[in-house]
């Protein structure tokens, strides 16, 4: 199917406002800058690639930033696979994502919440052209864009409308009695409303429900045939790690069946296209469920044999999508502080790297022909939108390439060193823009969250910007991290700060034995569990100079049943009544007292993932033993999706406070 550019009254040919044809790192004749605190906004992700059918066209989303109006929008964009002049499909003063080509192509579908009105999907005929219309009206809203094979039913996920009614008026308690019953995000408590899969029939305007209980569903997938829908499930009362894969008929009053009994996480269930067998993201029930490496798993609908089938790679993967044939599956693999796009055989279990190197893989697409399109980052470039041909990636967008053209950037090198026991660790460093060899500058150890997560040599707007500043920034992945297997990343099993405070430090020293760092000058600081190690190295070393700490624990014991990670805790150190000593011997607040480095503390106050009473706790005890401390909370701010302004705000605070002690 031809698309009919000229006909769509809202397209935009803007190829030179996006500069797509531009090459990243293309020098410009005039003078390099140093990056700032503004340019955060002014940075640009892409995001859901999507080939058309025919493999002809791509479409993706751009999200911009706008530091004025506090506000992110996504908009649409299109253009040839193989590169060429950029389209825009939807408006630019609102927010639409999640493209879908229409099996035809002659449609885009994509979700759009519009004149305050909840998500709904809408259409965009690329064949006549005109305005977008809106296809649904659900009071609920639509949460995702997953069509039946003809595209007439929708699968959607919604939460249970409340049907209680007040005792008093006026009165609207929060009325808890379930285990967990506080979720971050969310900003609320939360109650027994439920999430469930539904069937939408887009011509009736029919809403069927297709499971309900008193347990969360997730991850609806069509079979192909469309007579049964695959899910993820938590059914296993008090424990919010193990989910199952189950399986309904696709209509209401049908019992679901359990299709996998692993005590670890089964999810996102994916149907391979000769409808018998489920492919799905698993983790071993037998690894303490926070530090589980996620891997591949299959099974037979039929046969229910769970077959571990990525389990020799020992790296997380994530977003698996089968090849049209079924022959191959593709994914995401963390390996290393990098991302990678691999396969594997399905009938021989070939493992392949089909795009690796020093890059940072979101995201992906699948297209006609094998085609394949990725979103990736460099060290010194935020990510953008590559085909593969010849097996090399080509560019074809280059929404960032402007304003990097006119930055000064400072090199980011990968260092590897022992810890004092022996593990081998991994870490980044990123030098000035101006570094001189021979010359040390104040470093800043920077530490990651997680603790299960990683650095990697993907773009880096912090390290770029401390680094812009005069400073080493020091990055490593120590124990606990995810991209080096499981062994590596239980490592830090009943050991927070404890058994992870000396492979930082070994990354310092490291560094310093580099040349890069004056050991005179250091800082440290991060945020969530960086935040967390952060506390804990105040009372274990005076040989920073300045520390920041952002959202980090206090005291484990005062943050149980306040915080979100009831479980967490109970898996890794147990109950706090039987295992008293373990909570006391980790906890920060145990040490903070010994602490002689000049702290800024800050979080949000509605922050419940890591609530600002850890902060408090830590600056109330530095504050009374007479250590130079500031705390800064700042309001209505949840633990991540700050506002620009008071995320500009606090990179003004942390600045300062570095250099006021590490450069006078």
């Amino acid at each position: 199917m031809r698309i009919n550019l000229r006909l769509m009254q809202n397209v935009l040919v803007v190829a030179c406002l996006l500069t797509p044809l531009s090459s990243p790192g293309q020098d410009s004749a005039a003078e390099k800058r140093l990056i700032s605190i503004d340019d955060q906004a002014s940075f640009r992700s892409i995001g859901s690639p999507v080939f058309s059918a025919d493999g002809q066209w791509l479409a993706y989303t751009v999200t911009t930033g706008d530091y004025e109006k506090n506000q992110s929008l996504n908009r649409i964009w299109m253009q040839p696979a193989q590169g060429g002049s950029l389209v825009a499909l939807t408006a630019a003063g609102v927010s639409s994502w999640s493209p879908v080509f229409s099996k035809d192509g002659r449609t885009l579908y994509f979700l759009s919440a519009r004149d305050e009105q909840k998500t709904q999907l809408w259409s965009l005929n690329l064949v006549a052209g005109g305005e977008a219309q809106q296809v649904t009206e659900l009071e609920r809203g639509v949460d995702q864009i997953n069509f039946s094979s003809d595209e007439k039913k929708l699968l959607l996920v919604l939460r249970d409308e409340d049907q209680s009614e007040p005792l008093v008026e006026g009165s609207n308690p929060w009325v808890i009695d379930r285990l967990d019953f506080k979720k971050d995000a969310a900003g609320t408590y939360l109650d027994r409303l439920r999430t469930h899969i539904y069937i939408y029939d887009l011509a009736t305007k029919q809403l069927t429900q297709i499971t309900s209980g008193d347990f969360d569903d997730s991850d609806p997938a069509w079979s192909p045939d469309d007579r049964q829908v695959a899910f993820t499930s938590f059914r296993n009362p008090g424990d919010s790690y193990n989910s199952d894969i189950w399986l309904v008929d696709a209509k209401a009053g049908a019992a679901p069946r359990q299709l996998t009994s692993n005590q670890g996480a089964d999810s996102a269930p994916l149907w391979h296209p000769d409808g018998d067998w489920l492919v799905f993201t698993s983790a071993q029930g037998e690894i303490e469920p926070n530090y589980a490496v996620n891997h591949l798993a299959r099974l037979n609908i039929n046969k229910l044999e769970h077959q571990w089938f990525s389990l020799e790679l020992d790296r997380n993967i994530w977003s698996p999508e089968f090849s049209a044939d079924g022959k191959q599956v593709y994914f995401r693999l963390e390996d290393s502080g990098e991302e990678h796009i691999a396969r594997l055989g399905w009938s021989d279990k070939r493992f392949e790297r089909v795009l690796d190197g020093k890059r940072v893989i979101s995201s992906f697409a699948l297209g006609a022909g094998n085609q394949l399109a990725a979103v990736f980052s460099t060290s010194v470039m935020p990510g953008e939108l590559h085909v593969l041909q010849d097996g090399k990636p080509r560019a074809i967008t280059g929404v960032n390439t402007a304003l990097i053209d006119q930055l000064k950037l400072g090199e980011t090198r990968e260092i590897h060193y022992q810890a004092p026991d022996g593990w081998e660790i991994e870490g980044f460093v990123t030098l000035p823009p101006d570094y001189r060899k021979g010359q040390r500058y104040p470093a800043i150890l920077k530490i990651h969250g997680g603790p299960v997560g990683q650095y990697d040599v993907g773009f880096s707007f912090d390290s770029q910007l401390l680094a812009a500043h005069g400073y080493v920034v020091i990055k490593t992945n120590p124990r606990g991290s995810s991209g080096y297997g499981q062994e590596f990343t239980l490592g830090l099993y009943q050991g927070w700060g404890e058994k992870d405070y000396q492979d930082v430090l070994a990354g310092v020293d490291r560094a310093i034995e580099l040349g890069y760092a004056d050991p005179d000058r250091l800082g440290m600081g991060g945020y969530s569990y960086g935040g967390i190690l952060t506390n804990y190295l105040l009372g274990k070393t005076d040989r920073f100079k300045a520390a920041v700490s952002g959202a980090g624990s206090g005291h484990y014991l005062a943050s149980y049943g306040h915080d979100i990670y009831r479980l967490w805790y109970e898996t890794e150190l147990g109950l706090p009544w039987e295992n008293r000593e373990l909570w006391e011997s980790l906890s920060p607040f145990n040490y903070i007292h010994e602490a002689t480095t000049p702290t800024l503390f800050y979080g949000g106050n509605k922050d419940w993932n890591v609530p600002i009473q850890g902060s408090e706790q830590l600056y109330q005890v530095m504050k009374r033993v007479g250590v130079e401390t500031l705390l800064v909370v700042y309001p209505d701010e949840h633990h991540g999706g700050w506002s620009y302004a008071n995320e500009k705000d606090s990179w003004l605070r942390r600045l300062a406070w570095y250099d006021r002690f590490l450069k006078n």
